[in-house]
């Protein structure tokens, strides 16, 4: 018999034993309370063979009470492997294969974050998941993702640096979940959508925070940047990727406005990132009849993917198939370990659990 009631954990209606059978019980808040009691069962009875439903009613109130509690409590899910093993097939060894979920819970990225070299590369991961993987993630890979998405925009408050890839990110995300909780469904995310409407909630407020907050100039009084040499400003500027990091940094003062224009800067940014070919095809001239290397670039990038550059990254090993952050050692039997490694991009990663 199916249970009734708003709750699935419900334990029904009540049922008492007569000599005719099992006849309903109804209580006084539905307005059809039997009274006479004993023209059913005497009450020994009655309570004997309703004690199993008052268990029931007991349990049942404590499970719902622990479930509001758990809902309430934010528990994280931080794993702390130096390696992985991922296979795509059965063997006589394995069983299985390695999931993008898996991969993402297993390996170590809540300390990634706290590393200069390897931010940039999870937080462009975290983007790529948030893009188009989140619903291939399991339940407790997209909790795991939720907490380590919270502890990047805590470390960004804190140090205020990279505020605006952090924004990209939240913004990306915040369009993914909007597209899957209305258009495409409930059913796509794991999970209650009052919890993912919750957590949407929450992007919102990180996004207000970012957006809030006041840069603290350092109380350091010695060299500063527009007290070193021209030549050595320009060449500082050109170890820049971002065109969007020179024109922030031109409008910190005129002199440094002056060499942000500097078309040669430009000319090398445009070459890092995108082949001649491409850059053929999107010629811009300026009124002096030369090229506009600026506009150039914003143009290229609007059309073209950029060159991405990672100061460390995760890496699979060809001849024992082990996943792990560049410079981790791992359990090789090949003769030279170093190799036989690969360095994976965020794209890569993603690609290497596609089967």
């Amino acid at each position: 018999m199916p249970f009734l009631g708003q709750d699935w954990r419900s334990p029904g209606q009540s049922w008492v034993k007569t000599a005719d059978g099992w006849k309903r019980f109804l209580d006084e808040k539905s307005g059809s309370f039997v009274s006479d009691l004993s023209s059913y069962c005497n009450k020994e009875v009655y309570n004997k063979e309703n004690l199993f439903n008052s268990l029931n009613y007991d349990v049942a109130a404590k499970k719902r009470k622990k479930d509001m509690l758990n809902s309430k409590t934010k528990t994280q899910y931080f794993h702390q492997e130096k390696w992985i093993y991922v296979h795509k097939g059965s063997t006589k060894e394995r069983h299985g294969y390695c999931t993008l979920g898996e991969a993402f819970n297993r390996l170590d990225f809540s300390t990634a974050i706290l590393d200069s070299r390897r931010f940039n590369y999870v937080v462009r991961l975290l983007e790529l998941i948030a893009k188009s993987q989140l619903t291939s993630l399991s339940g407790i890979a997209q909790k795991n993702f939720m907490n380590i998405l919270e502890k990047v925009v805590l470390k960004v408050l804190e140090d205020q640096q990279n505020i605006r890839l952090i924004r990209e990110l939240l913004q990306t995300l915040y369009t993914s979940l909007c597209t899957l909780v209305q258009r495409v469904g409930k059913s796509v995310l794991v999970g209650n959508i009052n919890m993912w409407v919750y957590r949407m909630e929450t992007i919102l407020h990180w996004q207000q925070q970012l957006n809030n907050i006041q840069i603290t100039r350092p109380a350091f009084k010695g060299l500063t940047f527009t007290d070193l040499p021209l030549c050595l400003q320009l060449n500082i500027m050109q170890r820049l990727s971002d065109g969007r990091d020179l024109v922030s940094l031109g409008q910190v003062a005129p002199d440094l406005h002056v060499l942000s224009e500097d078309r040669l800067l430009w000319k090398k940014l445009c070459q890092y990132h995108f082949s001649e070919r491409q850059i053929r095809k999107r010629l811009i001239l300026s009124d002096k009849g030369q090229l506009d290397w600026k506009k150039m670039y914003f143009k290229l990038v609007r059309c073209y993917p950029r060159k991405e550059q990672y100061g460390d990254t995760l890496q699979l090993c060809r001849h024992c198939h082990i996943l792990s952050w560049k410079g981790t050692d791992h359990p090789c039997t090949a003769n030279n370990p170093e190799g036989c490694s690969v360095s994976l991009s965020p794209q890569d990663f993603i690609n290497l659990f596609k089967f």
